[in-house]
């Protein structure tokens, strides 16, 4: 599997620098858009709303590759890729330089500063992101392409619980700002890898024409006209708005409030990443016969679960130790089943000749009122004073919101139809899983392909 040679697998061999950048790019990202940064900015001193704010950049700016699509005839696909992920390493000096000046009492600057260098980090990867799933899509042949983009999602989920072991490792045996150091260091150690790899990688032909007019007159009516795609959407949005606050806001709350090492916490995250694998393992075959429904009335419950776990522990906290691990193995369990009943629904109530605009809306229209709920949440969950802290009654409230927003959720998923039984998936691999590449479906929309295109679009694969 790793590393990839001519005898063990030569139909993936050529294409084996775009597995590798998977690797290494998962070790950037799993620093600088997830636990290790919350906890970053717990330690700079960050208010909830600050930290909500930073966790929520990636999900806000997905937007941006629509718009970084018209750079393509321009640019190209490798070119475009390489512009977006070359930017974003610069950015994460940033809090590498804070970490090393290991400062003693932060200063309100440090935290600006943060939330401006994640702010222009995110929008250069989504940048970035506009053109490396179809360049990839199009690179790869056809008859090795699902086995492509699975080894993908190995080697990004080995890299990810890879990283957070590290982190959980520097946290133990390092002080806090030593910690830090190495992580981001890691992190961008790991961005200049993954850029090396794609630069090894061909181009592609570059489209000639590239606009939004079909996505600026079809857009309103998936989004508001009558029919099952407007309702699953809809539905889903709200499932987004509970699930996306849970992550930042517990880790937060933990290492403010209730004290817990940042090593503890790292461990509870790939607990969670392990309830993912349980929960698809679980489900992988029984959906076909049973149909997604089941699972979205599963993976529903578990998040109420997780929401009356967490107002227990609130009320005993003495049983909180024992009660987080199986909380967050419920979590990810519920969340990964989530993910993959999602694409496999999708896949049954949208024609495959008319897929690519309503899958990436949803994608779209999904993460990023996702991820305004952190921004909201977090200015209701500030609490006022000089140091860090989190308000324990709306605190209580977030989790009692998320009990019956799950509740609900179960109700409302009786109305929707579904025949049991196989569907082939959206695309191979689990890429609903990344926001970047969800919205990135929607350059194959730009405009018509020329007669001699041989590029396979995202739609058909």
């Amino acid at each position: 599997m790793f590393p990839l040679t001519p005898k063990n697998d030569p139909g993936l061999y050529p294409y084996r620098q775009g597995l590798y950048f998977a690797f290494f790019n998962a070790l950037n990202w799993q620093v600088a858009t997830a636990t290790p940064t919350v906890l970053f900015m717990a330690y700079l001193g960050a208010d909830s709303f600050q930290t909500g704010l930073v966790y929520s950049w990636a999900l806000l700016l997905t937007p941006v590759q629509v718009f970084a699509t018209v750079l393509l005839p321009r640019l190209g696909f490798k070119r475009l890729t390489l512009a977006g992920w070359g930017a974003r390493s610069w950015f994460l000096l940033v809090p590498l330089g804070l970490a090393l000046s290991a400062p003693k009492e932060s200063a309100p600057w440090m935290i600006y500063a943060m939330v401006a260098a994640m702010f222009c980090y995110s929008v250069s990867r989504s940048v970035g992101a506009a053109a490396i799933t179809t360049w990839l899509q199009g690179l790869v042949p056809a008859p090795v392409r699902g086995r492509y983009w699975s080894t993908d999602q190995i080697m990004t989920g080995t890299a990810s619980i890879a990283t957070l072991v590290l982190c959980a490792a520097t946290f133990t045996w390092l002080p806090p700002s030593g910690a830090f150091s190495v992580q981001y260091a890691f992190s961008i150690l790991g961005a200049v890898v993954a850029y090396r790899c794609l630069r090894a990688l061909p181009d592609i032909e570059r489209p000639t024409v590239m606009n939004l007019a079909t996505i600026r007159a079809d857009t309103p009516r998936h989004l508001f006209g009558p029919g099952l795609f407007r309702h699953y959407l809809w539905l889903a949005v709200l499932y987004y708005v509970i699930i996306t606050p849970l992550v930042p806001f517990t880790a937060y709350y933990l290492k403010v409030e209730a004290g817990v090492s940042s090593a503890r916490i790292i461990g509870y995250t790939i607990v969670q990443y392990l309830g993912v694998v349980a929960g698809n393992w679980f489900m992988r075959s029984r959906i076909d016969r049973t149909g997604c429904k089941p699972f979205f009335r599963l993976s529903f419950g578990l998040v109420a679960v997780f929401a009356v776990g967490w107002l227990a522990a609130l009320q005993w906290q003495a049983f909180m130790p024992w009660l987080l691990p199986v909380l967050y193995l419920v979590l990810g369990a519920g969340t990964g089943m989530f993910t993959a009943a999602n694409v496999s629904y999708l896949a049954k109530i949208l024609p495959e000749q008319e897929r690519a605009l309503p899958v990436s809306l949803h994608g779209a229209m999904s993460y990023f009122t996702g991820g305004l709920a952190p921004i909201v949440w977090g200015l209701c969950l500030k609490e006022a004073g000089p140091v860090p802290a989190v308000n324990h009654l709306a605190f209580e409230w977030f989790f009692l919101f998320t009990l019956l927003a799950a509740a609900w959720l179960v109700l409302l998923i009786n109305s929707l139809e579904e025949k049991p039984g196989h569907v082939d998936p959206l695309l191979e691999g689990g890429w609903i899983l990344r926001p970047f590449r969800v919205v990135a479906t929607l350059i194959s929309l730009g405009g018509p392909a020329r007669p001699d295109d041989k590029t396979e679009k995202p739609e058909q694969r």
